[in-house]
């Protein structure tokens, strides 16, 4: 798999998790959203191996996904 074909696969699967997200009540939720709260966490230490990276993807649930997005709103654009 390449560079390109990789970032489609977590493009695809960020905009399945958002759609997910959408359907329990979260109405406005993007894949850039999804990406930017999975990929927070990895800020300081970098981007993690793919297999984490998807399991995180998979994993995120409403209520952690709304506590980020609530602090990321009230800290602004730099957090």
């Amino acid at each position: 798999m390449n560079d390109m074909e990789l970032e489609e696969s977590i493009e695809m699967l960020c905009r399945s998790k958002a759609e997910e997200l959408r359907l329990v009540g979260y109405e406005y939720v993007t894949s850039k959203d999804v990406w930017n709260c999975v990929s927070h966490k990895y800020e300081k230490q970098g981007i993690p191996p793919l297999h984490q990276l998807v399991n995180d993807i998979l994993s995120l649930k409403a209520t952690s996904f709304m506590n980020f997005m609530t602090v990321s709103a009230y800290r602004g654009s730099s957090f």
